[in-house]
């Protein structure tokens, strides 16, 4: 079987993404994450960079169980020498066995940007590598804009590849640095370029043409060997190649060894994991993890599905830790709700009046604007209800929001709420960095007394979708909050022409399906 190297540079590459900024804890719970999973390397950045010298140190200090870790830099400066070099001299302190060095390819970049000769670049390449080869490093060199640089002037290309490899770098990668270079160019430089050099070939490619992956797998299939990647696709631009769909394909359709097999029903859960800490949403038609991944809505998709999984599913969603979702929508059938209903523990059969009624009434909250695919706690409190199998936790009596600016500028929400449970009145008061998340605090403060698991619970989300633009100011409104605690995550909506009125709506929704879930 083709063995593969997985190279993630997540805490690097990734970190470059419009919107990251990582802590030195969440490179360090990201790399330990990607460690159990069984990438080989983990890129955790620049040695150079304060923040990227404690990661390295606490990972010195406790180490990776099995991945290799990896210090990241350039060749030496032109005005330096190799022992001098600051760059340099960080890499060494950060004492990981492995490191990668990056160096100009493309002539362009050479003239343009580094502004020395041709020949100096070749021995800024072989200075770096070999004095760290010296130091008793494994040197993996990444050649930047390889294919630009081919494309552009082919003969000096191969030059910086051959004098990287002579100094000693055991790992050559082909960069497609600006992520320009479609799947036919690609392979056919691959082909060039292979035979003339003894190293191991590897990987490096940009989405910019939405390429990434296909690119990665053709070159795999051409006889790359160590591939470079981050999960999912982070990176600047248009992102990198997405390593949770690479190892998905390699694993499930290529049959060759990446991660243990073992690990690859861990994929989803890691891919989330690293959207959770990066603070980004996941993307739902991410492929094998997305949550919209095995998904279906259509009543000819469902009730093909029924029948047989194959006829909509490429795989078996647990294979890679997500599973399948049959959406309940009015373009559905009574179907999905059937099942929905068994998932909640209620017996409905397809032909009962109570299912065409639930329907109905689906299809009507859908008329008006509710959506129930993002919002299956919201879903399932409504089935409860019509069935009669659901009892209220608290009464509203009023609630009040008040948005204030301040002289300094600053804009204070203040919500005040009555809430009455079990015949008890409770008035409170909270503040909030908006007027929905004052109203949520106020929310919780009121029912904590008597529900101290909310305690547990806080909003992961908040969306809100204006339904008819045409109408302006006065358009209707629909809210989708997502809700979660230590152990679940779940979605709650709200329609109405007030924003306020629509995310209480939500709110509550999700409040009550926690007390309903844990039975409160």
């Amino acid at each position: 079987m083709q063995k593969i190297e997985l190279y993630d540079t997540t805490l690097r590459d990734g970190a470059q993404t419009e919107g990251i900024s990582y802590s030195v804890q969440d490179k360090v719970r990201i790399a330990r994450k990607l460690d159990e999973l069984g990438i080989h390397f983990i890129e955790a950045g620049w040695p150079a960079n304060p923040k990227d010298r404690e990661v390295f140190k606490i990972l010195k200090d406790k180490p990776l169980r099995q991945a290799a870790l990896v210090a990241f830099g350039s060749t030496r400066r032109a005005d330096k020498k190799v022992n001098l070099d600051p760059s340099i001299k960080s890499i060494l302190a950060a004492d990981t066995r492995v490191v990668t060095i990056f160096g100009k390819t493309w002539d362009l970049h050479v003239k343009e940007v580094l502004k020395v000769s041709l020949d100096d670049n070749l021995k800024l390449i072989e200075d770096t590598i070999a004095y760290l080869v010296s130091k008793a490093k494994t040197v993996i060199y990444d050649c930047e804009h390889f294919f630009d640089g081919y494309k552009g002037n082919p003969e000096y290309a191969v030059k910086t590849a051959l004098a990287a490899q002579e100094a000693g770098a055991s790992r050559i990668v082909f960069c497609d640095t600006n992520g320009g270079t479609v799947a036919s160019e690609l392979i056919r430089i691959i082909h060039h370029i292979a035979p003339k050099l003894k190293s191991a070939l590897g990987i490096h490619a940009h989405n910019d043409l939405g390429l990434a992956v296909a690119n990665s797998i053709l070159a795999i299939e051409n006889g790359i060997t160590h591939v470079q990647g981050t999960f999912n696709g982070y990176g600047e631009r248009c992102g990198n190649a997405d390593l949770s769909t690479i190892i998905g394909i390699l694993k499930t359709k290529l049959n060759v060894d990446c991660v243990p097999d073992k690990n690859l029903k861990e994929l989803t859960k890691v891919s989330h994991f690293v959207s959770e800490v990066s603070n980004l949403r996941q993307q739902p038609n991410q492929p094998f993890v997305g949550s919209s991944a095995f998904v279906h809505k259509g009543g000819v998709h469902i009730d093909a599905m029924l029948k047989n999984p194959k006829t909509y599913e490429h795989i078996e969603p647990v294979i890679v830790g997500n599973h399948r979702r049959l959406l309940v929508s009015e373009l559905a059938g009574k179907m999905p709700i059937v099942l929905k209903a068994k998932e909640f523990e209620l017996d409905l059969d397809k032909k009962s009046p109570k299912t065409q009624k639930i329907l109905k009434l689906l299809q009507d909250l859908e008329h008006k604007g509710y959506q129930f695919e993002a919002a299956d706690a919201s879903f399932e409190l409504l089935i409860k209800r019509e069935l009669k199998q659901y009892k209220r936790f608290f009464d509203l009596e009023s609630f009040r929001v008040v948005v204030e600016k301040k002289p300094d500028g600053r804009i204070a929400s203040e919500a005040i709420i009555k809430v009455r449970v079990n015949g008890i009145q409770e008035h409170t008061a909270a503040d909030g960095d908006g007027p929905v998340n004052a109203l949520d605090n106020a929310l919780r403060k009121a029912l904590k007394g008597f529900y101290p698991a909310l305690a547990k619970m806080h909003l992961s989300d908040f969306k809100v979708r204006v339904l008819d633009e045409k109408a302006g100011t006065a358009s209707r409104v629909r809210v989708l909050i997502q809700s979660q605690d230590e152990s679940d995550s779940w979605g709650t909506v709200g329609v109405s022409e007030n924003i306020i009125e629509a995310s209480w709506q939500a709110l509550v929704d999700s409040v009550e399906y926690k007390l309903l879930k844990d039975k409160a």
